[in-house]
């Protein structure tokens, strides 16, 4: 059920694929089910644990069928990864294809990585239109996630982006911000262009991108009252990826950031 923020602006918690990567799609949205999630951000990725771009190309009937009917989870946004050296033909085609998966699903948000961080403002503009251009027709707000190695691991950056390319958003992940070259300076530049929300606790340096929740240095609250300045009214996402070297039980992590994002923004 959608909690809100003290203004009365509904938000959604939502659980990523990604944090059970290691079983099924169907057997992960089952699990959030029994960790009371009503909304899942499905994760499509060429070397991800679950859906390809190119299975959804192939046969998006199936992919929608696993996404809405599997489980009681519903989809409320997808997370997108794509080979780095495909043709453009065959990317638009993944990507159009994915397009309508979303909106068949009902999907509104589309978060992708943007541009390496070497790459001109200029180039990744033109890219990045070219995409909301593609976009815009099913009713789909892209964004671009907040991320190391990207032109938007600095705010500034990512924040040229979106005065440069309208109807184009930012996938907050804040994580990038503490543990990356913006050495935990403030972000706040960001949150005008926030459309999106992924969240796990996180030290202060790369080898500590995951920690348990409330060991890291995530301030939760003043994300929440950022948002809420900006009237956010979409979706907070669990995103604690599941790997077999994280010092921790993945479910009871999911279930505590979950439980402390709801009482935030109840």
């Amino acid at each position: 059920m959608p909690r809100r923020f003290e203004r009365g602006v509904a938000v959604k918690v939502a659980c990523s694929t990604l944090c059970f990567g290691r079983l099924p799609l169907d057997r992960a949205l089952k699990t959030m089910e029994e960790l009371d999630f009503s909304n899942v951000d499905a994760t499509i990725a060429p070397k991800g644990p679950h859906l390809t771009p190119a299975e959804v190309a192939a046969d998006p009937a199936r992919c929608a069928r696993l996404l809405r009917y599997t489980s009681s989870v519903v989809p409320a946004a997808l997370n997108l990864e794509f080979e780095p050296n495909l043709d453009q033909e065959t990317f638009v085609a993944q990507f159009d294809a994915i397009c309508k998966l979303a909106r068949n699903l009902g999907v509104a948000t589309l978060t992708m990585p943007a541009a390496a961080s070497n790459t001109s403002l200029d180039q990744e503009v033109v890219r990045l239109k070219q995409l909301v251009a593609l976009a815009e027709p099913y009713g789909l707000v892209l964004t671009v996630e907040t991320r190391i190695g990207t032109f938007t691991e600095l705010p500034n950056s990512a924040v040229k982006l979106c005065e440069r390319v309208p109807g184009l958003g930012l996938t907050l992940d804040p994580s990038h911000y503490i543990c990356g070259p913006n050495q935990n300076r403030s972000y706040d530049q960001v949150y005008p262009y926030v459309r999106h929300v992924h969240l796990r606790d996180t030290g202060l340096s790369p080898d500590k991108m995951q920690v348990r929740v409330g060991q890291g240095e995530i301030e939760y609250s003043r994300i929440i009252t950022q948002l809420e300045k900006h009237r956010y009214n979409r979706v907070l996402t669990v995103e604690i990826v599941d790997k077999p070297e994280n010092p921790f039980p993945m479910e009871t992590e999911v279930r505590k950031l979950k439980f402390l994002l709801e009482s935030l923004a109840a």
